[in-house]
């Protein structure tokens, strides 16, 4: 395939380069000792910014391990997470569509350039994503998706995260490489056991015995993750200080008087409170956890207190 110029590719519709100098820069990404100095984004840059849960696994599942992965990026991409995988096939792909199905944005981490699309039976979800998220890719354009692009791309895909979720690995899998990154990162890993029989456990069960938080239901990961959130939503770039708890509170109370007696979806409460995606959707992963707001089907928020 011919190879753009970078000036080129930024002149398409949210196409952007993001360096470590910029407010575009995630915090939790910036915190890496070895986060990449700029990035391309193809998509939404407030994405990166919302708090996040990576979903890895085997390229070769189980149908029960694609429902699972679907099944937990729905509900929590549902429940106001960011749900970043790798665009691989099986685990990654079927995340990503949960994502999608809950209307919840996804994030893409890519290990090639992002003029590419890798595998190419996922061009049309790689389209997805960047409508409704973000591909991203620190390798420059025309890049190949060499195999040692893939564990260089992995920190990312826990960096970006608060914790990283497997389901489904062999004891030689990539994705035992991302849930180690992840707890060099400081960040959380979640595994999901299976059948001793079945050999895509044992990667899984391997984590658990390392210390690895075992998981049933997404409930075991937002009670885990909570206290994390608010913490997030406080600090800002380059170390400032939170804002004043006053101004914050005064965020929460426009999104409550935003969410009426009928559900909402996070564009409409969006439209209807003024703040931000990011701040929308992470106060409504708080108030869930707190018991204000209960998350819908379909994407939508009921407010508890008009019940």
């Amino acid at each position: 395939m011919a190879i753009i110029s970078q000036q080129e590719w930024l002149t398409e519709p949210n196409h952007h380069v993001v360096t470590a100098a910029t407010d575009d820069y995630p915090d939790l990404l910036e915190r890496l000792p070895d986060h990449p100095e700029m990035f391309f984004v193809n998509g939404n840059l407030d994405v990166l910014h919302l708090p996040a849960i990576a979903i890895v696994g085997s390229r070769n599942p189980t149908r029960a391990g694609l429902q699972n992965a679907y099944e937990f990026a729905r509900h929590l991409g549902g429940c106001g997470f960011c749900v970043v995988s790798g665009l691989a096939q099986g685990i990654d792909t079927a995340a990503h569509r949960g994502a999608l199905a809950a209307n919840a944005p996804t994030i893409a981490v890519l290990g090639h350039g992002i003029d590419r699309v890798y595998p190419a039976a996922n061009r049309a979800l790689a389209t997805d994503i960047a409508t409704h998220g973000a591909l991203l890719s620190e390798f420059p354009l025309g890049s190949a998706p060499r195999r040692e692009h893939f564990p260089q791309r992995n920190r990312l895909i826990s960096g970006l995260s608060l914790g990283t979720l497997v389901i489904e690995a062999a004891k030689r899998s990539g994705s035992l490489i991302t849930a180690r990154l992840a707890g060099e990162q400081g960040r959380e890993v979640f595994a999901i056991p299976g059948s001793i029989h079945n050999p895509l456990a044992r990667g899984c069960h391997q984590l658990i015995r390392q210390g690895a938080k075992l998981v049933e239901t997404a409930d075991d990961i937002l009670n885990e993750l909570a206290p994390l959130i608010d913490r997030l939503m406080q600090n800002q770039t380059n170390g400032e200080p939170a804002e004043p708890r006053i101004e914050r509170d005064a965020d929460y109370q426009r999104l409550l008087n935003a969410l009426g007696f009928d559900p909402a979806s996070v564009d409409q409460l969006v439209e209807t409170s003024g703040l931000t995606i990011d701040q929308v959707s992470s106060m409504l992963l708080i108030l869930e956890l707190e018991g204000e707001v209960e998350a819908l089907h379909g994407g939508l928020f009921s407010s508890l207190k008009h019940r």
